[in-house]
């Protein structure tokens, strides 16, 4: 009888197929798979959030992740680690990743700037892997690496398992993390931002359209990024410019990618109104140039990390869903809102002015910018100095900068430098 129980038992376990299978780790479960919906628009000068929803809730990348692996490319590039016309080795690992590709073979080359302009147009995942062995050693290195400048950059609810975007319930993000992401690109890297406007590239005879539909449809937007997973919905970047300023848009989870390009293309209409109403700002007139420039002029923002909200303001945009409706949902100006730390205390921002692989140049660096004549001279007055070291993969960077300052302050400071060609960057205080 007992043996006969056992065998009745063990029945119904097998029965009931998955009911006790333990839940592996890492496995998403309904309870903590992401909402996909999201949505921010932000005023690229002064970082203010002109709409927000659900800025701040977990949401897979997809192919958003690529842009990262190229802020980081473009680190490289002009640290000297690589060159543009350096020849990228095809491993078994970058040969077998799954499309959306170019097709490459194990032990084929390409260049970095096919791969990058791959990555681009195509959003070429077996690329991104090209890309992110080179640089890491390994692609799970480097999407430490890409974490880790997460972190550097203030995206705090960021994290990456790999360098294209491909699916990994690990990997997440928010609609905030990626307009930082997006203006840490222009503000850092202004010189290859072009790359996330091509609208075609060719590679071995065969040429591809961008990916990013509103390129060239959409007035004034000039670049950025699409991304799709079933697991993420339609997600995308933008950065548009009109003779009201510039806008940073980010939508993630759309059902289609057409609703999301209607979508965005709403928010985009409905933000510039908004800042349409407003004083013109100094310097709105600048312009994002669809070729290299040099690395040293001045940022797109010169308020990078910086800039308080003014009073609160108020607008409706509407939205096209795939469906045809039509919700009105608020565009909110908040008076707290800034894109990179709204609640961040005033009195513990920072600027950087290099970023060196030796420590001793980082000191004198800093202690040429410290001397009485210099100091006197732009009339900053800086006592701060501190070097901050930093690894990035193999390698060691010792970052130059100053320390203890307010918003206003670090502001000040980096213009100044900027005028005297010297890079500068603001770090807000939770940095």
């Amino acid at each position: 009888m007992r043996i006969l129980r056992a065998i009745v038992i063990l029945l119904i376990l097998l029965g009931t197929g998955g009911l006790y299978t333990p839940v592996s780790h890492g496995q998403n479960t309904p309870q903590d798979t992401p909402r996909r919906y999201a949505s921010i628009v932000v005023d690229a000068d002064s970082l203010e959030i002109i709409h927000a929803r659900q800025i701040d809730g977990p949401r897979f990348p997809a192919s958003l992740t690529k842009v990262m692996t190229l802020y980081l490319t473009f680190e490289a590039l002009n640290s000297g680690k690589i060159k543009m016309s350096d020849r990228l080795l095809i491993s078994p690992h970058a040969a077998r990743i799954p499309p959306v590709g170019l097709g490459l073979r194990t032990g084929q080359h390409m260049s970095v700037d096919k791969a990058i302009r791959a990555l681009t147009v195509r959003s070429a995942n077996d690329a991104a892997v090209v890309l992110a062995e080179r640089l890491g050693g390994s692609e799970e290195n480097f999407a430490r690496m890409m974490t880790q400048t997460a972190r550097t950059l203030g995206m705090q609810n960021t994290i990456f398992r790999n360098a294209s975007g491909l699916p990994d319930p690990d990997q997440r993000t928010t609609a905030r993390d990626m307009a930082k992401l997006a203006s840490a690109v222009l503000n850092h890297h202004r010189s290859y931002y072009y790359y996330f406007g091509l609208k075609s590239f060719t590679y071995n005879g065969r040429s591809y359209q961008s990916t990013n539909k509103l390129l060239g449809t959409l007035p004034g937007t000039d670049g950025f990024k699409t991304g799709y997973t079933r697991d993420s919905g339609y997600n995308l970047i933008i950065s548009t410019e009109r003779p009201q300023g510039r806008l940073i848009a980010v939508v993630l989870g759309g059902a289609t990618g057409q609703s999301r390009n209607q979508h965005m293309t709403d928010l985009i209409e409905r933000g510039f109104d908004v800042l349409g109403r407003r004083t013109p700002k100094v310097g709105s007139e600048r312009r994002i140039k669809k070729e290299p420039i040099p690395i040293r002029q001045q940022p797109l923002s010169a308020h990078f990390t910086a800039g308080l909200a003014p009073t609160p303001k108020s607008d409706v945009v509407t939205l096209r869903r795939s469906d045809q409706s039509r919700t009105r949902i608020p565009v909110t100006t908040q008076a707290s809102a800034n894109l990179l730390h709204p609640d961040v205390p005033t009195a513990h921002w920072q600027i950087q002015i290099g970023a060196f692989d030796n420590q001793a140049l980082a000191q004198a660096h800093l202690a040429r910018l410290t001397q009485a004549d210099y100091s006197t001279h732009t009339g900053l007055g800086l006592e701060h100095a501190h070097m901050r070291t930093y690894i990035q993969g193999a390698k060691t960077l010792y970052q130059a900068r100053f320390i203890r300052l307010s918003p206003s302050r670090a502001q000040e400071a980096c213009k100044t430098f900027k005028s005297l060609n010297i890079a500068c960057f603001v770090i807000s205080g939770q940095n």
